[in-house]
């Protein structure tokens, strides 16, 4: 009997899978590592809903290796928000700015964390980030692989991996912003291919010092791979009028 259950958790630790077996495994799942290497670009458009209450049309577009835009319009206002791998910058027409600002510091930390194509297990080490496997965790009734992913920045991500498909289906970030922890936590779902690799296209979020809109629902309806971007697309806009929707990309 004890011969059978040692042989048993001998089997058991044999097939228990390190962090970077995971990560192999979730690149797989994506598609592969030259498919991934091969999207140099990806324009995303769809609706973002924020709090139950506003639709808005969305665009974000990413160009390796870590620039990033995102522009959400409703009603002919269009909010901007941009990380150009150095710095960052906004346009927010709805609380009354419409020029071009500068964002620093800790505000600026959460779209340098999305500014990665294939996100931040995908070359992690090229990317500055640490990685460790903590076990599995019930996601919603799925004992999800769970991997505690630190950013170069400073800030922690834990990456939830499906056990069967090992794509994601959760992340919960914690980031210090002026001298506070701010939890968010983005459920992962419905992944389609855009040439041959895999991103979610239904991805929530909710964040607990958010208040009213602290819920926020993207459906991407259009993706497309390797779209000609300029840099300025992603630079703080001078005169020239980068700052304008879509500037110096071409579908």
């Amino acid at each position: 009997m004890f011969l059978v259950a040692g042989l048993l958790l001998m089997a058991t630790s044999a097939h228990a899978l390190t962090a970077d077996e995971l990560v192999a495994k979730n690149v797989d799942a994506r598609g592969g590592l030259d498919k991934i290497h091969a999207i140099k670009s990806i324009k995303l458009d769809g609706k973002l809903r924020v709090g139950g209450q506003f639709e808005l049309a969305l665009a974000q577009y990413k160009k390796a290796p870590d620039s990033v835009r995102t522009e959400a319009t409703i009603q002919g206002l269009t909010q901007i928000q941009a990380w150009d791998g150095k710095s960052a910058w906004q346009i927010s027409p709805f609380e009354g700015r419409r020029d071009p600002e500068a964002i620093s510091g800790d505000d600026a930390k959460s779209l340098s964390d999305d500014a990665a194509i294939g996100g931040p297990l995908v070359d992690w080490q090229t990317q500055g980030n640490r990685l460790e496997y903590l076990g599995t965790e019930d996601i919603d009734g799925t004992e999800a692989h769970k991997l505690k992913v630190t950013l170069k920045n400073g800030d922690i991500e834990y990456v939830y991996l499906d056990p069967d498909h090992y794509l994601e289906i959760r992340t919960i970030a914690d980031q210090v912003v002026r001298g506070t922890h701010v939890e968010t936590v983005t459920d992962y779902g419905d992944y389609e291919q855009v040439d041959g690799v895999y991103f979610p296209f239904s991805i929530s979020s909710s964040t607990k010092e958010a208040g009213p809109f602290a819920k926020q629902q993207i459906t991407i309806e259009k993706a497309v791979a390797n779209v000609a971007m300029d840099d300025t697309l992603f630079a703080f806009p001078h005169a020239n009028g980068a700052a304008h929707a879509a500037a110096g990309a071409k579908p």
